[in-house]
């Protein structure tokens, strides 16, 4: 079964780096005893290893786990590292993210006033 990821109500970035040796099970356990959420609400979850061409997703469909990979021949991902939280992406944030683009909005500088010394 191929895994349409705008099928699942949602789908989730695991920020920071994640270790992609792990498997189906540690993955798992990432997900239920870090952060507390449910591995079986209709979801993905998408992890981003130190190698910013390739991540995994873990889905439940029902009758068990799908591990999913994915790696750009051509292209990086921009994935939030600072921060060890889950961020739920709408459907233009995973177009963009499968085409190896930012799927997060970048962060707003805020500009002194001019004249204002700091």
């Amino acid at each position: 079964m191929l895994v349409n990821y705008h099928d699942p109500r949602h789908v989730y970035i695991v920020c920071g780096n994640t270790d992609l040796r792990k498997g189906i099970d540690t993955l798992a356990i990432l997900i239920a005893d870090n952060f507390g959420m449910n591995l079986y609400d209709d979801s993905i979850f998408l992890f981003c290893g130190r190698r910013n061409d390739r991540f995994k997703g873990l889905y439940w469909d029902g009758e068990g786990f799908i591990l999913l990979y994915k790696r750009f021949e051509n292209g990086i991902l921009t994935w939030p590292r600072t921060s060890e939280e889950v961020k739920e992406l709408d459907d233009q944030q995973i177009n963009l993210l499968l085409k190896g683009l930012n799927p997060l909005p970048q962060p707003k500088v805020h500009l002194a006033p001019k004249g204002a010394f700091y």
